[in-house]
């Protein structure tokens, strides 16, 4: 590890391979342990580790440098892999996918590079709101057990580029 990486915070070992990272708020809004998410699937901790935001605006930024693995069509739903291998899963809302893509509109790719505060999804709240459905939205690491620990660092308010999620090897 350099002096330099250092003073960034990546921690490495002699093979230059980063032995903790950080995940960064893609939404501005309030911060929700991911227990409390409605959907077992989430709350179960089944689809990985992380949280919840419920947001505030219907702004969806890249938590990570990375690449989009996956990006619904719906537009509901984005997976991307960090550049240190993480697999990140943001799912806007409980149940959204039957908007069928009303109220979203995506401005990225699958397969697209991005660089942390890339706006990739914007998504209209009240829309997801008047169908009677929780906009409350779960940020997980669906590759979890391939690290020794995922810890949500949130604060309780969040705004894009906010720390919420320190991932060690």
């Amino acid at each position: 590890m350099g002096f330099f990486d250092f003073l960034k915070g990546n921690k490495e070992n002699t093979q230059n391979q980063v032995l903790e990272f950080k995940v960064y708020s893609p939404l501005k809004g309030k911060h929700v342990a991911l227990s409390d998410v409605s959907d077992a699937a989430f709350s179960s901790g089944a689809l990985g580790n992380g949280l919840a935001i419920i947001p505030e605006e219907g702004k969806l930024f890249a938590p990570v440098d990375g690449t989009i693995m996956t990006l619904f069509p719906t537009g509901h739903a984005v997976g991307i892999k960090s550049a240190e291998g993480a697999e990140i899963l943001i799912h806007i809302g409980m149940d959204t996918v039957t908007l069928d893509g009303d109220g979203f509109n995506i401005l990225a790719a699958a397969d697209q590079t991005v660089k942390k505060g890339d706006l990739l999804i914007e998504f209209d709240i009240q829309k997801i709101q008047a169908a009677g459905l929780e906009i409350i939205t779960p940020v997980v690491i669906t590759n979890s057990g391939d690290y020794a620990s995922v810890t949500d660092v949130a604060s309780e308010i969040v705004t894009p580029g906010d720390e919420i999620i320190q991932v060690n090897k």
